[in-house]
């Protein structure tokens, strides 16, 4: 792989993940539609727009063999299930005021992978990554004592994003076939409950003037745009580095719970999210040297041939 190819890579990633740190300013845009029919209107956008990207790109044919399988079919049915649970708890989350509390939910994510893949996966540990599963248990501790109550916005995404990423690694299928297949499982769900909305007349998307109108359809678009720049960069940097790069977006998430927000910031908050960056840093330190470990096996392996 060239420079300049990682170099672009590298840009690919830092955008995708700018993108989602940014969502916070997003997502109030669209009140005063409440968090269920954002989702809703999120999900039937987005299906039109990887509908058209699939065409655009000619993978028509990489769809229907997905759909045809049916162990691919199951695995994209329970991601399609967390993803939906997901989006819904990050709008829910951002739109009622906590911002910080969401950005804590994807600060905790790698933490809570690795855990799941020791329960679900019997994969083994290695002690530094048992260190950081600790101290990230304790930071719980402190800021369910700190907020009264557990932090559940943060763990429900943290735990549904967790789970979406091992259904679609065992799926194995490319992101872009992948995502159209999971929106068009809950897009009919979606366009009942739109429907119904309407019909009852609590529907907002044609009731608050052409900018709310003209609006909602763009949540298509910012579903779909950091997911093809994220591809992007998949195949031009290191998973090492693409690793790295996923905590952009929750500093972002929580920066902007700070400033822009003025969310309340208690001790007891900052010692748990202290705590979770501790975790945090343990974790990437142990993943580079276990990286650079296996580097310098395989280049003695290949030495000794």
């Amino acid at each position: 792989m060239t420079s300049s190819s990682a170099r672009g890579g590298l840009a690919y990633g830092v955008a995708a993940y700018l993108i989602w740190g940014a969502f916070p300013l997003y997502w109030p845009l669209l009140e005063p539609s409440g968090p269920v029919e954002i989702l809703a209107h999120r999900v039937l956008w987005s299906v039109l727009v990887m509908l058209a990207l699939v065409a655009l790109t000619r993978r028509t044919a990489q769809l229907r063999a997905l759909a045809a399988d049916r162990r691919t079919r199951s695995l994209l049915a329970l991601a399609a299930l967390t993803i939906t649970s997901n989006w819904a708890m990050y709008i829910y989350g951002v739109n009622s005021g906590r911002v910080v509390e969401t950005s804590l939910g994807y600060f905790i994510n790698p933490l809570v992978t690795v855990l799941m893949g020791v329960v679900v996966l019997r994969e083994r540990l290695r002690p530094a990554q048992w260190a950081a599963l600790g101290v990230g248990g304790l930071a719980v501790v402190v800021l369910t004592v700190d907020y009264g109550r557990p932090p559940w916005i943060a763990l429900v995404l943290a735990f549904s994003f967790g789970t979406y990423g091992l259904a679609k690694k065992a799926a194995g299928v490319e992101p872009v076939e992948s995502l159209t297949f999971e929106t068009l499982l809950i897009a009919p769900f979606a366009a009942v409950f739109l429907l119904a909305l309407t019909l009852r007349g609590d529907g907002t998307a044609f009731d608050h003037g052409l900018d709310h109108a003209l609006l909602l359809p763009t949540t298509g678009l910012v579903t779909a745009i950091p997911l093809i720049l994220f591809g992007a960069a998949a195949v031009r940097v290191s998973m090492v580095n693409l690793g790295l790069l996923q905590y952009l977006a929750p500093v972002l998430q929580f920066l902007l719970g700070l400033t822009v927000f003025d969310e309340t910031m208690t001790t007891g908050r900052w010692i748990g999210f202290t705590l979770v960056w501790a975790a945090l840093v343990i974790f990437t330190l142990e993943a580079l040297r276990h990286h650079r470990r296996a580097l310098q096996v395989s280049a003695e392996a290949s030495l000794a041939v």
